[in-house]
């Protein structure tokens, strides 16, 4: 089984938005925009699934004035 490499978060992204355009141009028959939609919900967890990873590396990377701490992204 050949498993295809994911795209990066920009061209999932990029991707995402173009099945956005074609899906709101109401040009698609019923099964294409069905095809396209799951396309759009399996780009959009990956994209979520990117962000995720982002943000625990954020976290995880905190610097304070006595060196590396962790601390919660969301923190003021």
């Amino acid at each position: 089984m050949t498993t295809e490499p994911q795209p990066s978060f920009e061209q999932a992204l990029k991707e995402l938005e173009d099945i956005v355009r074609k899906l709101e141009s109401g040009e698609l028959s019923l099964d294409e925009s069905i095809t396209l939609y799951e396309r759009g919900q399996a780009l959009k967890a990956q994209c979520e699934a990117r962000l995720a990873e982002a943000k625990a590396r954020i976290e995880q990377i905190s610097q304070t004035g006595d060196g590396l701490a962790t601390r919660p992204f969301d923190a003021a």
